[in-house]
C-alpha cells in the first residue's frame, strides 16, 4: 500500500510570522538545528524561508541584518502538498519544483513539513532511483 505524507512528515515545522526580524529566523534555525522555516500570516502559510535565502538575499545584498524583516527577502508562492497525499506525488513535486522540502497544508495551515530525506529514509532505494540515481540491488 502506498505511503502517505502524514505518515513521513515533520510535525509542526517550525515558523515565524511575515514581520519577524531576519535575526530571530537565523537564531531559531540554529537553535532548532533546520535550514528552513515556514512563514506565516494569521496563522496562514505565505512563505519559506531558508538558510541560503538569509545569504543571498540578505547578507550578500548588504541589508542591514537587525532591520531587514522576512516578508523582505522569503520566497512566496510556495508549493504545498496535503498530508493524504502519496509520497510518490510529494517526491514527483519535488523534482518537478526543483525543491527539497514541502510544506504539508491542511485547511490553509501548515501542518507538517516533508523533505526528501523523510521520503529517502521511508522508500529507501525508490527514492534514489526516482530521483536518477541507481538503486543499490541490496
Amino acid at each position: 500500500m502506498a505511503q502517505k505524507v502524514r505518515d513521513v512528515m515533520t510535525p509542526e515545522p517550525v515558523a515565524l510570522p511575515l514581520d519577524a526580524p531576519l535575526t530571530e529566523a537565523a537564531r531559531l534555525m540554529r537553535d532548532q538545528g533546520v535550514d528552513g522555516l515556514l512563514v506565516t500570516q494569521a496563522g496562514r502559510l505565505c512563505g519559506v524561508v531558508t538558510d541560503r535565502d538569509i545569504v543571498v538575499r540578505a547578507v550578500a545584498e548588504g541589508r542591514d541584518l537587525h532591520g531587514t524583516r522576512l516578508d523582505q527577502i522569503c520566497s512566496a508562492g510556495v508549493v504545498t502538498i496535503g498530508p493524504d497525499a502519496e509520497t510518490d506525488a510529494a517526491v514527483r513535486l519535488m523534482r518537478e519544483r526543483g525543491v527539497r522540502r514541502l510544506p504539508v497544508v491542511e485547511d490553509g495551515r501548515a501542518v507538517g513539513i516533508i523533505s526528501i530525506r523523510d521520503v529517502a529514509a521511508d522508500d529507501g532505494p525508490a527514492v534514489s532511483a526516482a530521483h536518477g540515481g541507481e538503486p543499490s540491488g541490496d
